[in-house]
Formats: C-alpha cells, sequence, structure tokens
C-alpha cells in the first residue's frame, strides 16, 4: 500500500483477521507470510549457493519436453545483473514457452511506467536492494520479492535456479540483455505462488495488482455499458500522467479471422501509448512474444492510412517497422474495439487520500447458495463519507482469496458487490428496493465498484457481498479508497437471541392470505413470548417457504405484560405485499409480553413446509400454538 495513503479507521488486526490472514497464507502447499518491516533485514549472504527448500519449480508439459537441466545466472554470463542500467527496458521483454503472456504484458506496461516516469513500481519489490531501492545481484542466488497476494503484501523466496533446453536456451521469460535478471526473477516468483510454470492463465489485473498494488478495473468491450467515447478520453490524459497501467485481451477468434488480422485469439496485450494525431485515434500496442503484429489499418503492412505527416507526429515509418518484427503495432481505436474484448486497466492508489481494509470470511454454511430471495446472510458493511465538498468518489476493492491451483484454474466462483442508499442499515431483500449499484457477477478474484458522491448525494450506505451459487467458505478482503475522510465498518447483527421452528401448511392449515377470511385462521400459529423486563425490544421475524409460493407473516400482539404504563405500539403488522419464497417482519419498541405470529401462504391449498425464526435483542420463547 502507498505510504502516503492515510488508513481511515483502526490500523491494526482483528482476531478475525489475523486468523483469515494466516489461514490464506498457505498457498499451494507452501507458505507465504505476510511482508513486515523487520524482512528488510532478511539474510541474503551465506557460507555456500542458496537452494531453496520448497524444492524445483514444477514444469509445464512444453517445458518437459525441452528440459534439460537448472542453471544459475552465474552460468548464463560473466557478470550478471537484475536491471541494466537506470530503468528496465519494455522492448526486452521476451515471453517464451510459459503460458504467462498477461504476466508479460503487465511487466511491459510497468516498465515502460518506470522508464517514461522515473518512479520504481516493480523493481522495488525485488530483494536485496540497494540504498537507492535499487534491485541487486545476489552471488549467493537468493531473492526475496514482494506480491500483493490474497489480501496483503506478502513475501515470496526464491533461488536463481532457471530451466534450460539442451541448446542452453532459457525455458522462461527473459530479458533480450543477456546479463539481466528481473524478468525471469518476477516470473519465477510469481509462477512460484501460483503452483509452477505450468501456469493456468491469468489476467492482467490481478497480475498488476499482485506486481503493484494498484486497483484492478475490468472494462468489457462488449457489455452494454460500454462508454466507447469516454473510455479513450479517460484513457489519453490518465496514461499521459501516470495514473494507470492498461493491458487489452482478444476474446475466441476463428483461425481465419486470427490469420487475416494477425491477432492471437484469447491473448493479452500491453498498451503503450494512446494518442489522438489529426483527429485519428491511435493505440501502441506490444505482444508479450515480441513477434506477431495486428495486420490491419496503422499496421506497418497499411499503404492507405499512414500520410507522411502522421509518420512524423508518431515518429513511426512502417517501412523501415516491416523490416523487424518485434511485437509493437500501431491500431485504430475503432479496429481495437472490434477485434478485442477486454480492456483492464489498474489505477494508481495514490489517486486517493484515504484508505480502510477488512479481511474477513463468509461460511459455507451461512445462507442460501443463491441470493435471489434474501441477502440477510451476506456480509454487510455500512460505508459514511465525511464530505462537505461537492464531489467525492469512494472505490471498493472486494478481493476474493485464493490458496488452490485448481481454485485459479477452474474459477467457478462469481463474486459481486451490490450498494444500497439505505442510511447504512441492514439489506433483507436484494431488489426491494432496488440496490443503488447493482453488481455484476464476474469469476475474477477481483471487483471493482465505484461510488461517485455529487453534493446531493446521500452520505451513508450498504454495502453487500454477493457470490452466485456459494458452495464453500471463502475468505475475502474488503478495501475502500476515498477521496475524502469516511468509515467502513462490518454490519453486526443486532439480534443477541434466536429461536427457530420448521413447520408445515397441510390440508386445513394451508389457510391462504387474510383475504380468505374463512380459512386464514386456519393457519399455523405461534406464540412468541417476551419473557424481559424491557419494554423497547427490537424483534425480527423470518419466514421461509416453498420458492413457488408467495408467503407472508402477521404479528399480533395479545398480552402486553405492564399493560397498565405501557401501550402497544400497534395491534398487528404483517410483513406486507407477498413474496416468492422469504419474506421478514421487522418489530421495533415491542413491550415485554406475548405476540401471536401467523405465517401463510397467499392461496389456500397452498401445501408445503416452512421455517420461521424469531430474532430479538433479549430472551424468548417461540411455541407452538
Amino acid at each position: 500500500m502507498s505510504a502516503h495513503l492515510q488508513v481511515t479507521g483502526n490500523d491494526s488486526y482483528t482476531e478475525e483477521e489475523k486468523k483469515v490472514l494466516l489461514h490464506t497464507s498457505r498457498i499451494n502447499k507452501h507458505d507465504y507470510v505476510p511482508f513486515m518491516n523487520i524482512d528488510l533485514s532478511e539474510r541474503f549472504q551465506y557460507s555456500i549457493p542458496f537452494s531453496d527448500k520448497d524444492g524445483y519449480l514444477a514444469l509445464s508439459p512444453k517445458q518437459k519436453r525441452e528440459f534439460a537441466t537448472w542453471i544459475r545466472p552465474s552460468d548464463i554470463c560473466p557478470e550478471p545483473c537484475i536491471v541494466h542500467g537506470d530503468a528496465p527496458n519494455y522492448l526486452n521483454i521476451k515471453q517464451t514457452i510459459v503460458s504467462d503472456c498477461s504476466f508479460i504484458a503487465s511487466l511491459a506496461v510497468s516498465a515502460l511506467y518506470e522508464a517514461r516516469f522515473g518512479r520504481k513500481l516493480v523493481t522495488s519489490i525485488i530483494y536485496p536492494q540497494s540504498k537507492d531501492k535499487k534491485p541487486l545481484y545476489n552471488p549467493f542466488g537468493k531473492y526475496m520479492v514482494k506480491l500483493h497476494i490474497n489480501g496483503i503484501a506478502r513475501k515470496v523466496i526464491i533461488d536463481d535456479y532457471f530451466p534450460t533446453s539442451k541448446y542452453g536456451q532459457l525455458l522462461c521469460s527473459y530479458s533480450s540483455n543477456k546479463n539481466e535478471f528481473w524478468i525471469s526473477i518476477l516470473e519465477k516468483a510469481y509462477m512460484k505462488v501460483m503452483g509452477g510454470y505450468d501456469f493456468p492463465g491469468s489476467n492482467s489485473n490481478v497480475d498488476l495488482y499482485a506486481l503493484s498494488g494498484w486497483i484492478p478495473e475490468r472494462i468489457s468491450i462488449k457489455s452494454e455499458e460500454f462508454n466507447k467515447n469516454a473510455l479513450f478520453t479517460s484513457l489519453e490524459s490518465r496514461m499521459a500522467k501516470g495514473d494507470v497501467l492498461v493491458t487489452v485481451a482478444t476474446g475466441e477468434l476463428s483461425d481465419n479471422v486470427a490469420e487475416r488480422s494477425g491477432l492471437v485469439a484469447t491473448h493479452a496485450y500491453a498498451v503503450m501509448d494512446v494518442r489522438t494525431v489529426n483527429g485519428v485515434r491511435l493505440l501502441k500496442l506490444k505482444n508479450p512474444w515480441s513477434h506477431l503484429r495486428w495486420r490491419g489499418n496503422y499496421s506497418e503492412l497499411d499503404t492507405v492510412h499512414w500520410t507522411a505527416e502522421l509518420q512524423s507526429l508518431l515518429r513511426y515509418d512502417p517501412s523501415s517497422a516491416a523490416q523487424f518484427d518485434n511485437g509493437v503495432f500501431w491500431i485504430d481505436y475503432d479496429s481495437l474495439c472490434a477485434f478485442f474484448d477486454v480492456f483492464y486497466m489498474n489505477w494508481n492508489p495514490e489517486l486517493f487520500k484515504y484508505t480502510y481494509c477488512i479481511h474477513s470470511s463468509w461460511n459455507a454454511g451461512l445462507g442460501p447458495a443463491k441470493d435471489l430471495y434474501t441477502v440477510s446472510s451476506n456480509p454487510q458493511f455500512s460505508l459514511d463519507v465525511s464530505t462537505s465538498s461537492t464531489s467525492a468518489a469512494v472505490w471498493i476493492l472486494l478481493t476474493r482469496h485464493i490458496t488452490d491451483i485448481d481454485d485459479f484454474r477452474e474459477n467457478k466462483e462469481y463474486i459481486t458487490v451490490f450498494v444500497y442508499q439505505n442510511n447504512g442499515r441492514k439489506v433483507y431483500y436484494p431488489y426491494d428496493p432496488p440496490p443503488y449499484i447493482d453488481g455484476i457477477k464476474i469469476n475474477s478474484p477481483h471487483y471493482l465498484c465505484k461510488i461517485i458522491l455529487q453534493a446531493t448525494s446521500p452520505r451513508k450506505y450498504t454495502i453487500v457481498i454477493s457470490q452466485y451459487e456459494k458452495s464453500q467458505t471463502i475468505y475475502y478482503t474488503l478495501r475502500a479508497y476515498s477521496t475524502c475522510p469516511f468509515s467502513l465498518k462490518k454490519i453486526e447483527d443486532p439480534y443477541r437471541y434466536e429461536k427457530q421452528i420448521t413447520g408445515e401448511w397441510k390440508g386445513f392449515s394451508a389457510g391462504g392470505c387474510p383475504n380468505h377470511l374463512e380459512t386464514y385462521k386456519n393457519n399455523p400459529k405461534f406464540k412468541l413470548a417476551l419473557t424481559s423486563n424491557s419494554n423497547d425490544n427490537q424483534i425480527l421475524i423470518e419466514l421461509k417457504g416453498p420458492k413457488q409460493y408467495q408467503i407472508g407473516v402477521e404479528a399480533i400482539i395479545s398480552r402486553i405484560n405492564d399493560h397498565e404504563t405501557v401501550t402497544a405500539p400497534f395491534k398487528s403488522k404483517s410483513s406486507g405485499p407477498y413474496r416468492s419464497g422469504y419474506v421478514i417482519l421487522e418489530l421495533e419498541n415491542i413491550p415485554a409480553g406475548t405476540l401471536i405470529i401467523i405465517p401463510s401462504t397467499f392461496l389456500p391449498s397452498q401445501e408445503g413446509p416452512f421455517i420461521i425464526s424469531a430474532k430479538s435483542s433479549s430472551p424468548i420463547e417461540l411455541t407452538p400454538l
């Protein structure tokens, strides 16, 4: 996390957070503990060269076919270094047979950022370092890399053994400058966490966040919400300022389209530049393979669009570019939007002044697998924004922790965030009232939600985490970034006591709603006794029934213990419109005494089981009548 970001809230971990971070430190059978200040004093010198106790990394099938031996940098060149010169050169990056194009594209945009803005981003996460934070070659072969994994910066230890072929070629990504090794070291550290070089593939949002901690945002070009013009304007201005790192990815392409266009299907490309020249919107991309380029408009093959003026303004000569294929090419924005699927953008967290995060878990047994009818068991948080300005921004990043390579490979868990404008209160029904921001469930470990506040916007919100077809306990980090002070707190259940009974509507007792006066009275009834002396009780009645039925519940106050001095706030109260499979009834300021609870279906003769539960701020008894 950027040093200047101000933590707005408790800056120490709770016991629950410590348990979460400890549990998700074990990734693919190895431990990656949180990176601490004491790790800056890590030992790097030994009497003999260092070998990683975790052994060699698992190789991919392609690597195995060509593999001969593991060698160190000192076996490759006489004077190894980590970074040659003052900054890394993105043109030196070569992806080989490891299927990590998104990671290599991430390295390319990071290297260009370092060279263009003179600020270390990814080379500063490699240790040992000099006093000015430049990574140093270690003749003892031990390196430490700081990666943002599972909600926190973590420590990854590697040695400098790299796989080579029988022809002496590195079988991992490398620098075309034979004596620099920052690319191979960063790749090895990331691949170690991911379970080995047999990498299932990722996306640049995930990879760049791991490398830099910059805030990931995914923009689908094919989405109905895609705002083509606004995005280009933002890209052009924000990339020029160094506010954002960008990659793009293709989706599935037919062999014919791939051949004709020169593009690779399901492949990541680094975005190196975004320019408008004489009204033409252009982007400069780099294929991580360092060869194979776009063949359409504004490629080096295009003899129509490249005017002398355009070539001069962009300092680009198509004929000389045609002499050597380094995988770098220009493409017009319209063509990019036609052939590519996704923009991956990672934003500099220093755009925000305040931040806060919560590490937590969501137990597999809590709540239904699908939250179509209720979000009462979903993790919920109140967001309170303190600002008097006319506008402010709060970005909420949900990160699901992943501890197993198969989970990463199959990626079946879909997560999202809903935002409600309801004064920070607990939400029970997902769509009544509808959310202010309706999250789209995606199977990426990161989900970003942007709340933009205007002068008239509310200042209190409820954040609800949602997961599609939840089947297992998930561990997650909820991190907020804001331009103004705010508080983010977990909404705790205010009810300390709970009773639950299973019942059924059957035959005579399936009486339907109060519209059916003759039969409504036949519905099952329950006595809810408030046994404390308090006359200010908070009660929640929850009714769950078959989803094919519309159901409701009524509470009738039948007796008040202190009837001489206390009056009932109501005679009877219902849950309102009948709903499919789930309703709640919230009751406030209820005096000690007895209530009658009546669950019902909308129509008579609708038979089936139900579960009725009563929660209260004070002791209760719930019994059938």
